[in-house]
């Protein structure tokens, strides 16, 4: 089975497995979110959407803003 996009296409703007899985669901949130109050039904699914923007470089790690804090 392969898988579209590639990962190492994805890990390159996205460097951390976790952290991709993070990222890509927040804004598949967003999307779904969008559609809702827009009132539009989608044809192709939230994830989808916000891997192929993971991909096309339009979302890194960076724009998802997350914060990292000390654990003491």
């Amino acid at each position: 089975m392969m898988l579209y996009p590639a990962m190492n296409k994805l890990t390159a703007n996205v460097p951390n497995r976790y952290l991709l899985v993070n990222v890509v669901a927040r804004r598949a949130r967003q999307i779904a979110q969008e559609a809702e109050d827009a009132g539009e039904k989608m044809d192709v699914k939230p994830v989808t959407l916000a891997i192929h923007e993971v991909a096309d470089g339009k979302i890194s790690a960076a724009a998802s803003e997350i914060e990292i804090k000390d654990v003491e």
